[in-house]
């Protein structure tokens, strides 16, 4: 059995532990609660821990492994799910005043596969308000903290969701992405998010901010623990219209692969001239790009549409949607939202619907040109996640929504698959990172640059202070 402490067990280390039977997920799952019990009134990261419902998912998947029964490589495994998934029975309320009392009958299609792969569920995790309001302090629960520093922001609007994996509550936590919300906090807590191709995994049972950019995904400390909770949730669900009707593949076939062979994208200019990028993050992407290349791939300096153009045609289609979404509580109900998601929301009744039908026009030509120009000559892209480190809490306004430096709307727009990953460290000690671009329904790519760069750039090593400060 390894020497490493259990909460810094991989998904895959672990699985192989049931497995071998030198670990339980009883023992596993205790210990989980016993860190979440130590570190949440530092981090926020729960709305709701769920303990009696994981000790008993623990102790059927350990009475299930040791007959034999493997459901996946989720089997035994604990989890966080980010509160706007519904879970069967449990409270999901969005984070929001207007949802406190939200039992759902029915699990969303992502935790009823989690939970028919036997894993293990931890809670119920802290995100914006309906995943648009944050960070902010006018809730019935507190933002989750940064677990690098508790002063600074996790990003949003999977909050909890990137604490919970940064701090070691969790291997793994579901989160969601129309705008960044995967990517934004796997930037700021320096952790690995995907969001994968739209429609490659189910939205049912999700609550909706935009039925056009809307994503489901993992976040998670290691790449192939990505690749293994791809496995699981990844699949056609005929009853979410979006969703694609294609076969799920093996997401961890090309892990360990070199990068010989491939072409790489790397639109410099995309994020390096933008306002705001620091000197620290435009560094941490070159030396990246260079990692790379030294990898074996072909790494080209390449040129795309300005990003305000991306911007501006995901900010018109997501406002109009969740404007549409929440009009009548807007309208009938508008003291029960905070103060942020309130003013976010609301942007959406200046528009018209010729602003709708141009952005959805403009989201066509713009996905047709990654998908049909650019990512025809290249395997992938590498560019900016984040514009600068984690912001502090007290750098925000409260009377109005701040603006988040990252840039992460345009594949939202275009509907690719994204992998963020950690880059490096900031002087400050917060993390920085990117994102690689795939090809549509080409996770696999994406994962293998990932895990190469992983393995080679070492940062899965440093794990945040808190970590190694309180021994559980």
């Amino acid at each position: 059995m390894t020497t490493k402490p259990l909460h810094e067990l991989s998904i895959a280390e672990a699985g192989r532990a049931l497995r071998a039977g030198t670990l339980t997920s009883v023992a596993l799952t205790q210990h989980a609660l016993a860190r979440i019990a130590l570190l949440e009134p530092l981090l926020h990261a729960f709305v709701l821990v769920t303990t009696e419902r994981a000790l008993a998912d623990a102790e059927r998947a350990d009475r299930e492994l040791r007959s034999g029964i493997d459901k996946g490589p989720m089997h035994g495994i604990p989890y966080g799910m980010k509160d706007i998934y519904n879970t069967a029975g449990i409270r999901t309320t969005c984070h929001s005043k207007l949802l406190l009392d939200h039992v759902p009958a029915e699990d969303s299609v992502v935790e009823a596969k989690l939970r028919s792969g036997g894993a293990v569920l931890l809670g119920k995790l802290a995100t914006h308000e309906f995943a648009i309001g944050g960070p902010s302090f006018d809730l019935p629960f507190p933002p989750a903290r940064n677990p690098w520093n508790t002063d600074h922001f996790t990003g949003g609007s999977s909050s909890g969701s990137g604490a919970a994996v940064a701090a070691g509550l969790t291997r793994m936590a579901m989160g969601s992405d129309t705008g960044g919300s995967i990517r934004g906090p796997a930037f700021y807590c320096g952790v690995v998010g995907l969001k994968p191709t739209y429609g490659r995994v189910s939205r049912r049972g999700v609550f909706p901010l935009s039925y056009t950019l809307d994503h489901c995904g993992p976040l998670t400390w290691t790449v192939e623990d990505t690749a293994l909770t791809m496995q699981v949730i990844a699949g056609h669900d005929p009853r979410d219209p979006a969703s694609a009707d294609l076969p799920v593949g093996d997401y961890t076939a090309d892990l360990g692969r070199d990068l010989k062979g491939l072409k790489i994208g790397y639109p410099r200019s995309f994020f390096a001239n933008i306002a705001g990028v620091t000197d620290e993050v435009v560094a941490s992407l070159d030396a990246a790009a260079q990692e790379i290349a030294r990898l074996g791939a072909t790494v080209t300096e390449i040129t795309l549409p300005e990003f305000d153009l991306f911007n501006a045609c995901g900010r018109v289609i997501l406002n109009a949607e969740a404007y549409a979404i929440h009009e009548e509580e807007l309208l009938t109900r508008p003291l029960d939202y905070g103060r942020y998601a309130y003013v976010r929301l609301m942007a959406g009744a200046a528009l018209s619907g010729a602003d709708l039908v141009q952005a959805l026009r403009m989201r066509r030509e713009l996905a047709d040109l990654l998908n049909g120009k650019v990512l025809a000559e290249y395997d992938a892209l590498i560019t900016a996640n984040g514009l600068a480190a984690a912001p502090r809490f007290d750098e925000f306004d409260s009377g109005a929504p701040p603006k988040h430096m990252v840039q992460t709307m345009p594949f939202n727009v275009t509907g690719n698959p994204v992998l963020a990953m950690p880059t490096g460290f900031a002087k400050s000690g917060l993390p920085l990172g990117m994102q690689i671009v795939g090809r549509a329904f080409d996770e696999t790519t994406v994962l293998r640059i990932g895990a190469a760069y992983e393995a080679a750039a070492g940062w899965i090593h440093k794990r945040p202070a808190l970590e190694m400060a309180i021994a559980v």
